[in-house]
């Protein structure tokens, strides 16, 4: 399928009030047109997977193509240099998020970039880091406890980051990890318990609200499961 011809399928979808309605949740990106997920979701069905025709989306600089391009990309075609440029390219919440979650936490480097991507400074690279590590907590079901480990140290690191965006993130990857197993469950609430400690709003706000789902008895009840 042509590049341009998926472009004109996205603009007839256009609605221009639910850019308003993104904005409104903090989704502003001046290239938005307005197209919802699900639909995003059927065309990419309908696509499969096409490296190519993902490079050529992402380059379009529409918001929505570039939802569809981590959509129909092949994460086993994607280089360590494509990842750099995407998420240096990223400029709201959920386009981070569907990148990980459709794409990068699928690739080889995945774990890695966890690791790198939660030092950097840019905010949404940094949100990126800690959004990988809790899409393959969720997604990565064969890998052993042990490489979730190396994670509680960075959240710890990153905790009094007070950045919305940064901080959701952490706090999404300390409550995803622990509720992996229920050995990660009691190292999370460790964790979570020595980020308490910080003098800092967003780390006691990231502790506190991680905790009540950590340790909450549904949480207990399908660990113990």
């Amino acid at each position: 399928m042509k590049c341009a011809g998926v472009l004109r399928e996205l603009k007839a979808l256009s609605d221009p009030g639910r850019v308003a309605g993104m904005a409104r949740f903090g989704i502003a990106s001046p290239r938005a047109w307005g197209i919802s997920i699900p639909e995003l979701r059927a065309i990419a069905k309908r696509i499969g997977k096409d490296h190519s025709l993902a490079l050529e989306l992402w380059a379009s600089g529409v918001h929505e193509a570039r939802l569809l391009a981590s959509m129909i990309d092949d994460p086993e075609e994607v280089t360590e240099e494509q990842m750099e440029a995407w998420v240096r390219g990223i400029t709201t919440w959920d386009l981070c998020d569907q990148c990980c979650a459709n794409l990068f936490d699928r690739t080889a480097l995945a774990y890695d970039k966890a690791v790198e991507w939660s030092g950097r400074e840019e905010e949404f690279v940094k949100r990126a880091g800690f959004v990988l590590m809790a899409t393959l907590a969720v997604h990565d079901k064969g890998a052993d406890d042990g490489r979730f480990e190396q994670f509680f140290p960075l959240i710890v690191r990153e905790a009094s980051d007070g950045r919305k965006f940064v901080r959701k993130a952490v706090n999404w990857a300390l409550r995803q990890i622990g509720k992996r197993s229920r050995f990660l469950n009691g190292r999370a609430v460790e964790t979570a318990d020595r980020v308490r400690g910080i003098d800092s709003p967003s780390a006691r706000w990231i502790a506190s609200d991680a905790l009540r789902e950590l340790r909450a008895e549904k949480t207990r009840r399908r660990l113990r499961r």
